[in-house]
Protein backbone atom coordinates (compact mmCIF):
# COMPACT_ATOMS: atom_id res chain seq x y z
CA UNK A 1 0.00 0.00 0.00
CA UNK A 2 2.56 2.42 0.62
CA UNK A 3 4.34 1.64 -2.67
CA UNK A 4 1.25 2.27 -4.23
CA UNK A 5 0.60 5.26 -1.74
CA UNK A 6 3.88 6.91 -2.98
CA UNK A 7 3.28 6.48 -6.93
CA UNK A 8 -0.39 8.52 -6.15
CA UNK A 9 1.68 11.08 -4.57
CA UNK A 10 4.32 11.43 -7.73
CA UNK A 11 1.50 11.60 -10.07
CA UNK A 12 -0.24 14.41 -7.81
CA UNK A 13 3.11 16.24 -8.00
CA UNK A 14 3.41 16.23 -11.57
CA UNK A 15 -0.49 16.84 -12.09
CA UNK A 16 -0.19 20.11 -9.90
CA UNK A 17 2.60 20.96 -12.18
CA UNK A 18 0.46 20.96 -15.42
CA UNK A 19 -2.46 22.56 -13.46
CA UNK A 20 -0.58 25.25 -12.45
CA UNK A 21 -0.36 26.36 -15.64
CA UNK A 22 -3.39 27.42 -15.81
CA UNK A 23 -4.81 27.61 -12.41
CA UNK A 24 -3.33 30.41 -10.20
CA UNK A 25 -4.02 29.01 -6.77
CA UNK A 26 -2.41 25.63 -7.76
CA UNK A 27 0.57 27.77 -9.45
CA UNK A 28 1.03 29.63 -6.12
CA UNK A 29 1.06 25.97 -4.40
CA UNK A 30 3.30 24.54 -6.70
CA UNK A 31 5.90 28.02 -6.37
CA UNK A 32 5.66 27.74 -2.77
CA UNK A 33 6.71 23.91 -2.66
CA UNK A 34 9.71 24.81 -4.66
CA UNK A 35 11.06 27.75 -2.22
CA UNK A 36 10.24 25.48 0.98
CA UNK A 37 13.73 23.55 1.42
CA UNK A 38 15.58 27.14 0.40
CA UNK A 39 13.25 28.42 3.72
CA UNK A 40 14.42 25.79 5.81
CA UNK A 41 17.90 25.81 5.30
CA UNK A 42 17.46 29.78 6.23
CA UNK A 43 16.01 28.31 9.45
CA UNK A 44 18.52 25.62 10.03
CA UNK A 45 21.18 27.89 10.47
CA UNK A 46 19.75 29.92 13.19
CA UNK A 47 18.08 27.19 15.45
CA UNK A 48 19.64 23.51 16.22
CA UNK A 49 17.38 22.37 18.72
CA UNK A 50 13.77 22.13 17.04
CA UNK A 51 10.73 21.82 18.09
CA UNK A 52 8.03 20.93 15.02
CA UNK A 53 3.98 21.46 15.38
CA UNK A 54 2.16 20.47 12.24
CA UNK A 55 -1.26 21.68 11.55
CA UNK A 56 -3.23 20.81 8.10
CA UNK A 57 -5.40 24.01 8.24
CA UNK A 58 -6.09 27.33 9.88
CA UNK A 59 -9.03 25.56 12.35
CA UNK A 60 -5.91 23.42 13.41
CA UNK A 61 -3.35 26.05 13.97
CA UNK A 62 -5.83 27.59 16.31
CA UNK A 63 -6.44 24.12 18.06
CA UNK A 64 -2.88 23.52 18.43
CA UNK A 65 -1.85 27.50 19.45
CA UNK A 66 -2.68 26.93 23.11
CA UNK A 67 -0.21 23.55 22.95
CA UNK A 68 2.58 25.80 20.92
CA UNK A 69 2.35 28.91 23.09
CA UNK A 70 3.49 26.56 26.23
CA UNK A 71 5.82 25.02 24.59
CA UNK A 72 7.21 28.39 23.73
CA UNK A 73 7.52 28.85 27.46
CA UNK A 74 8.94 25.32 29.09
CA UNK A 75 11.41 24.81 26.27
CA UNK A 76 13.20 28.10 26.03
CA UNK A 77 16.10 26.92 24.59
CA UNK A 78 14.15 25.54 21.94
CA UNK A 79 12.60 27.23 18.70
CA UNK A 80 9.10 26.13 17.63
CA UNK A 81 8.51 25.42 13.63
CA UNK A 82 4.78 25.29 12.75
CA UNK A 83 4.01 24.05 9.09
CA UNK A 84 1.28 24.36 6.80
CA UNK A 85 0.22 21.97 4.11
CA UNK A 86 -2.38 23.67 2.16
CA UNK A 87 -1.91 27.54 1.16
CA UNK A 88 -5.69 28.08 1.35
CA UNK A 89 -6.10 31.03 3.48
CA UNK A 90 -3.34 30.60 5.60
CA UNK A 91 -1.22 33.49 4.33
CA UNK A 92 -2.75 35.65 7.16
CA UNK A 93 -0.72 33.22 9.67
CA UNK A 94 2.43 33.30 7.88
CA UNK A 95 3.86 36.01 9.71
CA UNK A 96 2.43 35.23 12.97
CA UNK A 97 4.63 35.76 16.25
CA UNK A 98 3.35 32.71 17.68
CA UNK A 99 6.00 30.40 16.52
CA UNK A 100 9.76 30.71 15.87
CA UNK A 101 9.28 29.65 12.31
CA UNK A 102 6.23 29.17 10.39
CA UNK A 103 7.00 27.35 6.73
CA UNK A 104 4.71 25.05 4.04
CA UNK A 105 5.22 20.97 4.44
CA UNK A 106 6.43 20.00 0.92
CA UNK A 107 4.90 17.23 0.29
CA UNK A 108 4.51 13.68 1.33
CA UNK A 109 7.63 12.18 -0.39
CA UNK A 110 9.72 9.81 0.28
CA UNK A 111 12.10 11.95 -0.46
CA UNK A 112 10.86 15.15 0.64
CA UNK A 113 10.41 13.47 3.93
CA UNK A 114 13.79 12.66 4.85
CA UNK A 115 15.31 15.61 3.49
CA UNK A 116 13.27 18.00 5.62
CA UNK A 117 14.21 15.63 9.07
CA UNK A 118 17.50 16.05 7.70
CA UNK A 119 17.01 19.43 7.64
CA UNK A 120 15.21 20.55 10.71
CA UNK A 121 16.48 17.56 13.15
CA UNK A 122 13.00 17.78 15.44
CA UNK A 123 13.97 16.63 18.85
CA UNK A 124 9.87 16.40 19.29
CA UNK A 125 6.96 16.37 16.77
CA UNK A 126 3.69 17.48 17.10
CA UNK A 127 0.71 17.00 14.99
CA UNK A 128 -2.54 18.14 15.56
CA UNK A 129 -6.14 16.66 15.56
CA UNK A 130 -6.39 14.44 12.17
CA UNK A 131 -2.98 14.58 9.97
CA UNK A 132 -1.69 11.36 8.66
CA UNK A 133 1.45 11.67 6.43
CA UNK A 134 2.72 7.92 6.00
CA UNK A 135 6.45 9.48 4.82
CA UNK A 136 6.68 11.69 7.08
CA UNK A 137 5.20 9.79 9.90
CA UNK A 138 7.48 6.17 9.08
CA UNK A 139 10.40 8.21 8.59
CA UNK A 140 10.14 10.02 11.70
CA UNK A 141 9.60 6.42 13.40
CA UNK A 142 12.65 5.15 12.11
CA UNK A 143 14.55 7.92 13.64
CA UNK A 144 13.24 7.62 17.03
CA UNK A 145 11.55 11.00 17.13
CA UNK A 146 8.98 11.45 19.83
CA UNK A 147 5.85 12.21 18.18
CA UNK A 148 2.86 12.85 19.66
CA UNK A 149 -1.22 13.48 18.15
CA UNK A 150 -3.03 16.01 20.17
CA UNK A 151 -6.61 16.72 20.26
CA UNK A 152 -7.29 14.02 18.40
CA UNK A 153 -11.23 12.55 17.74
CA UNK A 154 -11.86 9.33 16.38
CA UNK A 155 -14.46 8.00 14.84
CA UNK A 156 -15.83 4.39 14.27
CA UNK A 157 -16.24 5.12 10.83
CA UNK A 158 -12.95 5.54 10.12
CA UNK A 159 -10.70 3.58 7.87
CA UNK A 160 -8.50 2.74 10.85
CA UNK A 161 -11.34 0.65 12.62
CA UNK A 162 -12.53 -1.12 9.56
CA UNK A 163 -10.92 -4.70 8.85
CA UNK A 164 -9.22 -3.51 5.36
CA UNK A 165 -7.54 -0.53 7.38
CA UNK A 166 -4.29 -2.38 7.82
CA UNK A 167 -2.21 0.36 6.00
CA UNK A 168 -3.70 3.15 7.96
CA UNK A 169 -3.26 1.29 11.58
CA UNK A 170 0.29 1.21 10.37
CA UNK A 171 0.48 5.22 10.60
CA UNK A 172 -0.94 5.07 14.01
CA UNK A 173 1.72 2.65 14.94
CA UNK A 174 4.16 5.80 14.52
CA UNK A 175 2.68 7.81 16.99
CA UNK A 176 4.81 7.60 20.72
CA UNK A 177 1.70 8.59 22.24
CA UNK A 178 -2.01 9.69 21.28
CA UNK A 179 -3.82 13.26 23.16
CA UNK A 180 -7.59 12.40 22.94
CA UNK A 181 -10.91 14.70 22.73
CA UNK A 182 -13.16 12.27 24.50
CA UNK A 183 -13.56 8.85 25.48
CA UNK A 184 -15.06 7.29 23.01
CA UNK A 185 -11.30 8.08 20.55
CA UNK A 186 -10.02 6.15 23.50
CA UNK A 187 -12.37 3.15 23.24
CA UNK A 188 -11.61 2.98 19.41
CA UNK A 189 -8.00 2.85 19.94
CA UNK A 190 -7.98 0.52 22.64
CA UNK A 191 -10.80 -1.69 20.32
CA UNK A 192 -7.64 -2.34 17.52
CA UNK A 193 -4.71 -2.81 20.38
CA UNK A 194 -3.29 0.90 21.05
CA UNK A 195 -3.48 1.53 25.14
CA UNK A 196 -0.36 4.92 24.41
CA UNK A 197 -3.37 7.36 25.09
CA UNK A 198 -4.83 9.46 27.32
CA UNK A 199 -7.79 11.71 27.13
CA UNK A 200 -7.32 15.04 27.47
CA UNK A 201 -10.28 17.16 25.95
CA UNK A 202 -10.12 19.65 23.34
CA UNK A 203 -7.08 22.14 23.27
CA UNK A 204 -9.63 24.50 21.19
CA UNK A 205 -11.67 24.86 24.28
CA UNK A 206 -7.96 26.63 26.09
CA UNK A 207 -7.53 28.55 22.87
CA UNK A 208 -11.20 30.30 22.72
CA UNK A 209 -10.96 30.71 26.92
CA UNK A 210 -7.71 33.72 26.02
CA UNK A 211 -10.65 35.60 24.64
CA UNK A 212 -12.25 36.28 26.89
CA UNK A 213 -9.14 37.57 28.80
CA UNK A 214 -8.21 40.24 25.65
CA UNK A 215 -9.94 43.50 24.39
CA UNK A 216 -12.11 42.70 21.91
CA UNK A 217 -13.80 46.45 21.48
CA UNK A 218 -14.31 47.04 17.45
CA UNK A 219 -15.28 50.22 17.04
CA UNK A 220 -16.65 49.91 13.22
CA UNK A 221 -19.10 47.46 14.46
CA UNK A 222 -19.93 49.64 18.23
CA UNK A 223 -20.76 52.42 15.52
CA UNK A 224 -22.62 50.16 13.26
CA UNK A 225 -24.50 48.95 16.03
CA UNK A 226 -25.86 51.76 17.80
CA UNK A 227 -26.63 49.62 20.53
CA UNK A 228 -29.28 47.73 18.97
CA UNK A 229 -29.28 44.10 19.37
CA UNK A 230 -27.52 41.83 16.15
CA UNK A 231 -27.24 38.41 15.03
CA UNK A 232 -23.62 37.33 13.34
CA UNK A 233 -23.75 35.06 10.51
CA UNK A 234 -20.57 33.61 11.11
CA UNK A 235 -17.96 31.87 8.24
CA UNK A 236 -21.59 31.34 5.95
CA UNK A 237 -21.16 29.28 2.74
CA UNK A 238 -23.70 29.94 -0.04
CA UNK A 239 -25.88 27.08 1.47
CA UNK A 240 -25.84 28.55 4.90
CA UNK A 241 -27.03 32.20 3.00
CA UNK A 242 -29.60 30.63 0.57
CA UNK A 243 -31.12 29.99 3.83
CA UNK A 244 -30.81 33.13 5.89
CA UNK A 245 -30.59 35.96 3.14
CA UNK A 246 -34.63 35.48 2.98
CA UNK A 247 -34.97 36.36 6.91
CA UNK A 248 -32.75 39.11 6.88
CA UNK A 249 -34.70 40.63 4.24
CA UNK A 250 -38.37 40.15 5.76
CA UNK A 251 -37.59 40.16 9.32
CA UNK A 252 -39.54 43.02 11.40
CA UNK A 253 -36.89 42.33 14.35
CA UNK A 254 -35.02 45.76 15.24
CA UNK A 255 -32.14 43.90 14.65
CA UNK A 256 -28.89 44.61 12.48
CA UNK A 257 -26.82 41.55 10.88
CA UNK A 258 -23.41 41.18 10.46
CA UNK A 259 -22.49 38.78 8.13
CA UNK A 260 -18.59 37.54 7.56
CA UNK A 261 -18.96 34.95 4.81
CA UNK A 262 -16.72 31.87 4.16
CA UNK A 263 -15.35 33.24 0.79
CA UNK A 264 -14.16 36.98 0.46
CA UNK A 265 -14.44 36.35 -3.44
CA UNK A 266 -15.42 39.78 -5.33
CA UNK A 267 -18.72 37.31 -7.21
CA UNK A 268 -19.79 36.49 -3.52
CA UNK A 269 -19.94 39.76 -2.15
CA UNK A 270 -21.90 40.71 -5.10
CA UNK A 271 -24.17 38.28 -5.05
CA UNK A 272 -24.86 39.02 -1.31
CA UNK A 273 -25.28 42.73 -2.25
CA UNK A 274 -27.52 41.78 -4.49
CA UNK A 275 -29.48 39.93 -2.64
CA UNK A 276 -30.05 41.45 0.49
CA UNK A 277 -32.82 44.50 0.09
CA UNK A 278 -31.78 46.49 3.29
CA UNK A 279 -29.21 49.07 3.65
CA UNK A 280 -26.11 47.03 3.64
CA UNK A 281 -22.25 48.78 4.00
CA UNK A 282 -19.35 46.41 3.47
CA UNK A 283 -16.24 46.41 5.87
CA UNK A 284 -13.75 47.52 3.30
CA UNK A 285 -15.99 51.07 1.84
CA UNK A 286 -17.01 51.50 5.68
CA UNK A 287 -14.67 54.77 5.75
CA UNK A 288 -16.79 58.19 6.04
CA UNK A 289 -20.23 56.58 6.27
CA UNK A 290 -21.93 56.56 9.10
CA UNK A 291 -22.41 52.89 9.73
CA UNK A 292 -25.21 53.78 11.93
CA UNK A 293 -27.86 54.79 9.37
CA UNK A 294 -27.37 50.99 7.62
CA UNK A 295 -29.13 47.63 8.97
CA UNK A 296 -26.31 44.99 7.27
CA UNK A 297 -22.63 44.63 7.84
CA UNK A 298 -20.73 42.59 5.33
CA UNK A 299 -17.23 41.95 7.14
CA UNK A 300 -15.46 41.17 3.45
CA UNK A 301 -11.90 40.76 5.08
CA UNK A 302 -10.84 37.91 7.56
CA UNK A 303 -9.19 37.89 11.05
CA UNK A 304 -12.01 39.85 13.06
CA UNK A 305 -14.97 37.23 13.46
CA UNK A 306 -13.98 35.90 17.01
CA UNK A 307 -14.12 39.43 18.08
CA UNK A 308 -17.53 40.17 16.32
CA UNK A 309 -18.79 37.15 17.86
CA UNK A 310 -18.93 38.87 21.38
CA UNK A 311 -21.38 41.85 20.17
CA UNK A 312 -24.39 39.15 18.99
CA UNK A 313 -27.18 38.08 20.83
CA UNK A 314 -27.46 34.72 18.39
CA UNK A 315 -24.49 33.75 16.40
CA UNK A 316 -25.57 31.45 13.62
CA UNK A 317 -22.39 29.66 12.42
CA UNK A 318 -21.88 28.61 8.61
CA UNK A 319 -21.10 25.04 6.98
CA UNK A 320 -23.67 23.19 8.48
CA UNK A 321 -25.52 23.01 5.37
CA UNK A 322 -22.36 21.23 4.12
CA UNK A 323 -21.52 17.85 4.56
CA UNK A 324 -18.17 18.19 7.20
CA UNK A 325 -17.98 21.80 6.83
CA UNK A 326 -19.37 23.18 10.03
CA UNK A 327 -17.35 26.11 11.49
CA UNK A 328 -15.87 26.26 15.40
CA UNK A 329 -19.14 26.81 17.45
CA UNK A 330 -16.68 27.12 20.38
CA UNK A 331 -15.97 30.55 19.49
CA UNK A 332 -19.19 32.38 19.87
CA UNK A 333 -19.86 29.95 23.03
CA UNK A 334 -17.40 31.28 25.17
CA UNK A 335 -18.96 34.73 25.01
CA UNK A 336 -22.18 32.94 26.49
CA UNK A 337 -24.97 33.49 23.94
CA UNK A 338 -27.31 31.44 21.98
CA UNK A 339 -25.95 29.18 18.87
CA UNK A 340 -28.17 28.12 15.63
CA UNK A 341 -26.09 25.90 13.09
CA UNK A 342 -27.41 24.10 9.63
CA UNK A 343 -28.52 20.28 9.54
CA UNK A 344 -25.12 18.42 9.94
CA UNK A 345 -22.68 18.48 12.62
CA UNK A 346 -22.63 14.70 13.53
CA UNK A 347 -18.56 14.61 12.50
CA UNK A 348 -18.01 17.59 15.48
CA UNK A 349 -18.05 15.97 19.68
CA UNK A 350 -18.36 19.51 21.24
CA UNK A 351 -21.43 20.23 18.58
CA UNK A 352 -22.92 16.82 19.53
CA UNK A 353 -22.88 17.67 23.22
CA UNK A 354 -23.93 21.60 22.90
CA UNK A 355 -26.82 20.63 20.99
CA UNK A 356 -27.53 17.69 23.55
CA UNK A 357 -27.34 19.98 26.26
CA UNK A 358 -29.69 23.01 24.12
CA UNK A 359 -26.89 25.86 23.88
CA UNK A 360 -26.94 25.05 19.75
CA UNK A 361 -29.66 24.65 18.48
CA UNK A 362 -29.87 23.24 14.20
CA UNK A 363 -32.16 23.69 11.55
CA UNK A 364 -32.71 22.15 8.66
CA UNK A 365 -35.30 24.59 6.36
CA UNK A 366 -35.57 28.49 6.03
CA UNK A 367 -39.34 28.21 8.18
CA UNK A 368 -37.66 26.60 10.75
CA UNK A 369 -34.58 28.83 10.93
CA UNK A 370 -37.46 31.86 10.92
CA UNK A 371 -39.01 30.27 13.77
CA UNK A 372 -36.04 29.54 16.28
CA UNK A 373 -34.25 32.82 15.34
CA UNK A 374 -38.21 35.09 16.21
CA UNK A 375 -37.82 32.59 19.16
CA UNK A 376 -34.35 33.74 20.57
CA UNK A 377 -35.04 37.43 19.92
CA UNK A 378 -37.83 37.44 21.72
CA UNK A 379 -37.79 35.30 24.40
CA UNK A 380 -34.60 36.58 26.36
CA UNK A 381 -34.82 33.80 28.84
CA UNK A 382 -34.48 31.15 26.69
CA UNK A 383 -31.74 32.92 25.06
CA UNK A 384 -30.42 33.76 28.40
CA UNK A 385 -30.84 29.93 29.27
CA UNK A 386 -29.03 28.79 25.93
CA UNK A 387 -26.08 31.40 26.59
CA UNK A 388 -25.52 29.97 29.80
CA UNK A 389 -25.28 26.20 28.68
CA UNK A 390 -22.61 27.48 26.21
CA UNK A 391 -20.44 29.37 28.66
CA UNK A 392 -20.59 26.64 31.40
CA UNK A 393 -19.49 23.91 28.83
CA UNK A 394 -16.48 25.98 27.85
CA UNK A 395 -15.19 26.89 31.91
CA UNK A 396 -15.74 23.07 32.21
CA UNK A 397 -13.65 21.57 29.88
CA UNK A 398 -10.67 23.88 29.96
CA UNK A 399 -7.47 22.41 30.68
CA UNK A 400 -6.20 20.35 27.49
CA UNK A 401 -3.03 22.37 26.90
CA UNK A 402 -1.73 21.58 30.88
CA UNK A 403 -2.41 17.74 30.88
CA UNK A 404 -0.68 17.49 27.17
CA UNK A 405 2.28 19.44 28.39
CA UNK A 406 2.10 17.78 32.07
CA UNK A 407 2.33 14.05 30.22
CA UNK A 408 5.36 15.35 28.14
CA UNK A 409 7.23 17.25 31.30
CA UNK A 410 6.96 13.90 32.94
CA UNK A 411 7.79 11.35 29.96
CA UNK A 412 4.50 9.40 30.24
CA UNK A 413 4.67 7.84 27.13
CA UNK A 414 3.83 4.43 26.03
CA UNK A 415 4.62 2.71 23.35
CA UNK A 416 2.04 0.85 20.60
CA UNK A 417 1.76 -2.83 21.35
CA UNK A 418 0.93 -4.02 18.20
Amino acid sequence: MLFLYNILITITQRLLQIAGLFNPKIRFFVIQQKQIFSQLTKITQLSNRIVWVHTGSLGEFEQGLPVIKRLKTKYPSHKILVTFFSTSRHETKMNSHEAHYIAYLPLDTYNNAVHFLDLIKPEMVFFVKSEFWPNYLNELKNRDIPTFLISAAFRRSQAFFKPYGGFFRSQLCTFSHFFVQNETSGELLESIGFKNFSVIGDSRIDRVSEFLERNNTLGFVEQFLDEKPCIVFGNSWPEDESIYLSYINKTKQNTKCIIVPRYNTRKNITYLLNNIDKKTVLYSERLGKDLSQYQVLIVDTSGLLSKIYSYAQVAYVGGGMVINELHNVLEPAVYGIPIVIGKDFKKFNEVVDLVDRGGVISITTKTHFKTVMDLLLSDSEKANAMGIINSTYISENKGATKKVITAIEKQKVATPIM
